[in-house]
Parts: structure tokens; C-alpha cells; sequence
């Protein structure tokens, strides 16, 4: 499938090594050299050399990680996480640095690391986690959940918005014989 170039968006192919430039940034990856990635009229392409098993599997990777990089030079990638619970709180500090208070007996700190952005909207708890580079906005959203993922019988913790919380009921509090 050909990966269309938005305006705007800029590609350079050294060997094996592709370039995206856009509105948003510049991403730089290296593919496997048995890929061959071509530039033709507006419209990026990818081939294999054989119909093997692996050559497919690395035509697929290829395609999608070049897609990836198109789209987040124009357009950016974001994911959302919903802090949830009694005294659990975000703050976005002055250094784009995030404050979580999550139960524990200290705050803490995240900082963003280059080319990620963090917003929060205080009254909701929702923190916005956003980049060009999909594999770390990804990655940057599941360490912050990491620190307190949602548990099953009150749903407090961090958990992506949308993301399905399946309940359990708790003790029946009396024992029954």
C-alpha cells in the first residue's frame, strides 16, 4: 500500500536511511537493508526482494513504521490518561514537568523527555501525552500508568481514556457455613 505525502512534508532516502521532515519535526530511521523504499511522484513505496516469510514481515514493519513517521511530522500523535481516586492529583509544573500525589508517602515527578509534551486539564485529571514520534508518546504514557494501574475493586489509579476497568466485588463480610 503507497504512503501518500501530505504538503509539506519533506523526504530524503539515503540508502537505507529515511528522513521525514514536517510542520511538527523531523523523525530519522534505518531500515533493514534487504527493504527498498522509493520515492515516486508524491508517493512513498515499499518492496521487497522474495515472497519469503520474513521479507513479508519486514515489508509490513517497513510500510507501517514509514507511515507512522509521515503522520507524526504533519499531524503528531497524542494519547490520554484519566488520573482516578480520592486524593490522587496532577499538577503540571513550570518546566513542563508533571507532580503526581498517588497515595504515596512523596510526590512524583516526570519529566518530559526531548520532543514529548505534557498538558493537564486539572478539573477532569485527564494528562495529554504528546509527540511526533508514536513509539515514544506511546512508551512515555504506559511509564506514567505503570506508577499506579488501576486496581479492580475501587477502579483508582491511571488508566487510559476508554479504557475498560473490570470490577470484582469484594469481601462478602460474613462467612457463611
Amino acid at each position: 500500500m503507497p504512503i501518500p505525502i501530505p504538503p509539506g512534508v519533506r523526504v530524503e532516502i539515503e540508502g537505507n536511511r529515511v528522513t521525514v521532515t514536517g510542520a511538527k519535526g523531523t523523525l530519522s530511521r534505518e531500515f533493514h537493508p534487504d527493504m527498498e523504499i522509493r520515492l515516486e511522484d508524491g508517493v512513498l513505496r515499499v518492496y521487497r526482494p522474495t515472497d519469503q516469510r520474513h521479507h513479508r514481515a519486514l515489508h509490513g514493519l517497513t510500510r507501517a513504521l514509514l507511515n507512522n513517521m509521515v503522520i507524526g511530522v504533519s499531524t503528531g500523535f497524542k494519547k490520554e490518561l484519566e488520573v482516578q481516586g480520592v486524593g490522587y492529583r496532577v499538577d503540571l509544573q513550570g518546566d513542563g514537568s508533571l507532580l503526581l500525589q498517588l497515595g504515596f508517602s512523596h510526590p512524583v515527578r516526570i519529566y518530559p523527555p526531548q520532543g514529548i509534551r505534557f498538558e493537564v486539564d486539572p478539573r477532569t485529571k485527564i494528562i495529554t501525552v504528546s509527540g511526533v514520534d508514536k513509539e515514544q508518546v506511546g512508551q512515555v504514557a504506559a511509564n506514567i500508568r505503570a506508577w499506579r494501574p488501576t486496581e479492580p475493586y475501587k477502579g483508582k489509579g491511571i488508566r487510559y481514556v476508554g479504557e475498560p476497568v473490570r470490577r470484582k466485588a469484594g469481601k462478602s463480610g460474613k462467612l457463611s457455613r
